[in-house]
């Protein structure tokens, strides 16, 4: 389970003395939380697994935005830490589809429910995310399912 690999990571860190990584790997834990308690009054079920994945990929996209802002603004040691600590995250998401993969995921889906017009993006979406939603990165699928359908 991913909650109890980030749990073992964290403590193998300590103990090996590396600051920076336990720092991020604490940090992946204290959200992880932070969902936990949200999800407290929900009457939704969640998968453990999906959940751990969502706060990750929440996490990842936050520090791409943030070392993309802080190139911008020439603040390399800021946009450093963040590329280190979108390292350690990336370490426990699935494997990114291919550019490739999601095309043809699109493609697949386009067929299935007959979507032909940028009318239907909405339902593209929706179920390129019910199938793939731990493996893309959705911001990028949505531009290709854009292109696709025009």
């Amino acid at each position: 389970m991913l909650r109890d690999t980030i749990k073992s990571a964290t403590i193998t860190s300590m103990k090996a003395g590396d600051k920076e990584r336990t720092a991020t790997l604490r940090l992946i834990g204290a959200k992880i939380k932070d969902r936990d308690i949200e999800l407290r009054t929900s009457s939704k079920e969640v998968d453990d697994e999906a959940l751990v994945i969502e706060v990750l990929q929440k996490m990842g996209k936050q520090r791409r935005e943030s070392i993309t802002m802080f190139e911008q603004g020439g603040r390399t040691e800021l946009a450093a830490k963040e590329q280190f600590e979108l390292a350690v995250i990336e370490e426990f998401l699935p494997q990114q589809m291919s550019e490739d993969a999601t095309r043809a995921a699109i493609e697949d889906i386009k067929t299935a429910l007959g979507a032909d017009s940028i009318k239907d993006m909405g339902k593209v979406m929706a179920e390129l995310k019910a199938r793939h939603s731990a493996e893309l990165d959705m911001s990028k699928a949505s531009a290709l399912v854009k292109e696709s359908l025009t």
